[in-house]
């Protein structure tokens, strides 16, 4: 025990990934694409004997070789990766991991927040972190709110950018609804800032006055975050997605009395159309209706931010005219959006399936 030491594997470390990867597969795991720390803790011949990673401030892909199970160095891994997060300033950190798995990191101080049964949990390092997430959205919605007649609704959005799309399932939910939630995905894996993106859904909706923003902080899970290296193929990860979200969402719902969910319709992404489906079997479960709204259309054709993505990029901002709002136009036409714009020309791929 006394040899093993742990170090980090940088991306440059072929030979060390290669171990990584193989222990990993050997326990029925894939290196999650969305990594920026990963370690291995190594024995005295230089074999990687156990592994674990970072994404931000989630915790994952951890394995041990099976000649070394029993003998602690998952813990150690573990600590390994906490300390590492806590010396870049993350404190709240979160983990995914099989069911089997919950107890282990449970005894090591992190806490259940949701569950998809047979398949995942996701925990958290604070007793009261979600907790007090509820009780922070429930003082932004005030108290009067509780008291509404029904239906309340929710709609969580991305908006990379915010379109005449949004606009119009917004516009739809708010119609229907005595108030409307509206969750801002705040994790800041898009190619426009989430400060743009919130900037623009409140100022294209500033019209609507019966909604509650909430930013949707760290519980709505977004797919960079999501995890994808213990679920066995694309199918399984977009469900296993959509359930998790599901889980925590119905927590949320019950403790605002949301009785309903707005979601787009969506004809051409598997992904999202997987996700739709999944929703709508499994929300009316909880007392929460899915409600699906055909997209808005411009010259026939179903209004995207993949298609505003690709008119920004191509630098064709007159085309934008009729996809979004005046007030996103008003932003890519500005000065302001210069870096935003950069970042969007840089990017290989701006459509997204």
């Amino acid at each position: 025990m006394a040899d093993y030491f742990i170090s980090e594997v940088k991306p440059t470390e072929r030979t060390a990934l290669a171990m990584v990867d193989r222990l990993l597969v050997a326990e029925g795991i894939k290196r999650d694409a969305n990594l920026d720390y990963i370690c291995a803790m190594y024995d005295d011949d230089y074999n990687v004997i156990a592994t674990g990673s970072c994404f931000k401030n989630t915790l994952r892909c951890f394995a041990v070789s099976h000649d070394h199970q029993g003998e602690g160095l998952l813990n150690q891994i573990v600590t390994h990766l906490i300390e590492y997060q806590l010396g870049r300033g993350n404190l709240h950190l979160f983990l995914y991991t099989k069911t089997d798995s919950a107890k282990f990191f449970g005894d090591l101080g992190f806490y259940e927040i949701s569950r998809v049964d047979g398949t995942l949990v996701f925990m958290e390092n604070r007793r009261d972190g979600f907790t007090r997430y509820l009780e922070g959205l429930k003082k932004e919605s005030g108290a009067s709110f509780s008291e509404n007649e029904n239906p309340v609704g929710a709609v969580v959005m991305n908006a990379n950018p915010f379109t005449n799309g949004h606009l119009y399932l917004v516009e739809k939910a708010a119609a229907e609804c005595s108030v409307l939630h509206l969750f801002m995905v705040s994790e800041d894996a898009s190619l426009v800032p989430f400060a743009v993106r919130k900037r623009l859904i409140m100022e294209g909706t500033a019209h609507l006055k019966n909604i509650i923003y909430h930013e949707s902080g760290p519980y709505i899970i977004s797919s960079a975050t999501f995890p994808s290296y213990f679920l066995k193929d694309e199918a399984a990860v977009i469900g296993g997605h959509a359930r998790l979200d599901i889980a925590v969402f119905t927590k949320i719902a019950a403790a605002l009395g949301i009785t309903r969910r707005y979601v787009g319709e969506e004809k051409s992404s598997v992904v999202t159309g997987l996700y739709n489906e999944i929703m709508a079997a499994e929300l009316p479960k909880a007392g929460v209706s899915c409600v699906i709204i055909p997209r808005k259309e411009a010259d026939g054709r179903a209004i995207s931010a993949s298609t505003v993505r690709t008119y920004l990029k191509s630098g064709e901002l007159t085309a934008l005219k009729g996809l979004v709002p005046e007030t996103t136009y008003r932003f890519f036409t500005s000065p302001e959006a210069a870096p935003v714009l950069a970042a969007i020309r840089a990017a290989g791929e701006v459509v997204h399936y």
